[in-house]
């Protein structure tokens, strides 16, 4: 008798649909054979199944067993497979009736007793047994928050393999899982009322965050860097429910949901120096999203950013213009989500103290080069603002006046970008940071002077085209910030000034 169940697979953070048959016949000698590009995890399903019916009372005797995953030429990994072959081969020795399978989709790992345990992306499979309009989805308990984040798709939690082969057969009910409560926390942690000083640096983080700019912040040990990078995400615009579902996706399959239903919090990745080019752009075996993908919608803070490995910063290029992540190797090729607000931090020299007229600086002119060398020009071209982050006075430290509150700050970037989405409303543009080809023509356009201004400074700095396009983009960010509807020669002026390395500064 042959028996069909729907379950999913993993591409990158979406899923397809999986029909995973069995086929059972006591002629013959007993085997079981698993076609269909299974991986690993997948062929060693054979093992935790038998001995889960076994340990949950059933009994099935020996027989000819084979297993086919359609499609039969993409590859399928992980253990979500465990419960739909384990329900699959019930029904198909006639101790479970088949009828009761169709229409409702499976993933849960069984352990050797018989629990169903929690298996990563489940909410991938969730919104596809939705689109394919399944009247239920099963899944272990674990799972259950983040199946429901899937509205309109009745998502069932049993406990073990027992109780969802009595559920199917209806001699017990299950309730469907509700959702928990989304849980909204405090959208301002940390303040920017903390960091004394560094008014120009938070002045440039406002406008980086009003149009979603890549920033670099640029100073001696101990002026603030890093706490004016940990504050930057609660003058963030909060998460659309579209925007957190997307990041939802990539938690569930990196398995960082932990019981979490759906995500509400920008995100803020802080990988280390010391993390190789995978961890920071995904890939590895099996595939998983890398930092970069993690901090999509929200903020990647690089701390000691020349620190950093060449090829996992070279790595960089690609998502910070094109907002994804594409990977490909000789056993798979996967695209992944990383639309990110780049944060980095460096000092200007070996020692950190070239900027800081209280100390000495130790280092060559070689020494500075060198360091500086560490990242290259088209890295560098891709941040749209480079920031001097001053040593701070003991004046300011004590000083009473804490400058503007992250609510302040907030307010103002909310108000810009409520200025941006009504005018690329109906284009691919999000952000001022998205601008590119006509739409940057048309919604940047200069007067006389201010081109006259910035053709001086384009050729004086020796900027590259690409500097020319992020100076025009944050000009349009400051104008925005300002209420104003065109670019005038102030917004320019202060673009320019918020590039210090081309400069020659910092």
């Amino acid at each position: 008798m042959v028996v069909q169940l729907a379950c999913g697979a993993l591409q990158g953070v979406d899923a397809f649909r999986v029909d995973l048959e069995v086929d059972y016949t006591r002629q013959g000698m007993p085997s079981f054979i698993m076609v269909g590009l299974a991986e690993g995890a997948v062929r060693e399903s054979r093992e935790r199944v038998l001995k889960a019916l076994q340990n949950s009372g059933f009994r099935i005797p020996p027989g000819r067993i084979t297993v086919n995953l359609a499609p039969a030429d993409r590859r399928k990994e992980g253990s979500a497979y465990d419960l739909p072959l384990a329900l699959g081969l019930l029904a198909a020795a006639g101790l479970l009736p088949a009828e009761k399978l169709r229409g409702c989709f499976f993933a849960a790992e069984l352990s050797l007793d018989g629990r169903l345990k929690p298996v990563p992306g489940v909410l991938p499979l969730a919104i596809l047994a939705r689109e394919e309009k399944a009247r239920g989805f099963l899944v272990a308990p674990e799972n259950a928050p983040e199946a429901c984040v899937a509205e309109g798709l009745a998502v069932y939690a049993p406990k073990t393999l027992s109780e969802a082969a009595a559920f199917l057969t209806g001699s017990s009910s299950l309730e469907p899982a509700v959702a928990p409560p989304v849980r909204l926390g405090d959208p301002f942690p940390l303040d920017f009322c903390d960091v004394r000083g560094q008014e120009r640096a938070k002045r440039a983080i406002e406008i980086a965050a009003a149009g979603a700019h890549n920033i670099l912040l640029i100073g001696p040990p101990g002026s603030g860097k890093t706490m004016l990078a940990q504050r930057i995400p609660g003058i963030l615009p909060p998460l659309g429910f579209e925007e957190s579902l997307e990041v939802t996706k990539i938690y569930s399959v990196a398995r960082l949901l932990d019981g979490m239903g759906l995500v509400t919090q920008r995100p803020f990745r802080t990988p280390h120096h010391s993390d190789s080019s995978v961890a920071i752009i995904g890939g590895g075996v099996p595939p998983h999203p890398g930092e970069v993908s993690l901090a999509h919608r929200g903020v990647l803070f690089l701390d000691e950013l020349p620190e950093f490995q060449r090829s996992a910063l070279e790595v960089l290029r690609q998502p910070l213009e094109q907002g994804v992540v594409s990977i490909s190797r000789s056993a798979y090729a996967v695209t992944y989500p990383a639309d990110f607000m780049l944060v980095a931090a460096m000092n200007p020299c070996p020692c950190g103290y070239s900027t800081d007229p209280r100390h000495e600086c130790t280092c060559s002119a070689q020494a500075i080069a060198r360091y500086r060398a560490r990242l290259s020009g088209p890295l560098l071209d891709r941040i749209d603002l480079h920031i001097e982050v001053p040593a701070v006075s003991y004046d300011e430290l004590r000083a009473e006046n804490a400058g503007p509150s992250s609510m302040q700050m907030r307010e103002r970037v909310l108000k810009a970008r409520e200025a941006q989405v009504l005018r690329y409303r109906g284009t691919r543009c999000r952000t001022n940071a998205d601008l590119n080809g006509e739409l940057l023509s048309w919604h940047c356009r200069l007067g006389q002077a201010e081109q006259a201004f910035l053709g001086r400074a384009v050729d004086a700095l020796a900027l590259s085209a690409r500097a020319y396009t992020r100076i025009l983009r944050v000009a349009r960010t400051i104008a925005d910030l300002d209420g104003a509807e065109t670019i005038g020669l102030s917004h320019i002026a202060e673009a320019i000034s918020c590039r210090a390395l081309d400069r020659g500064q910092a």
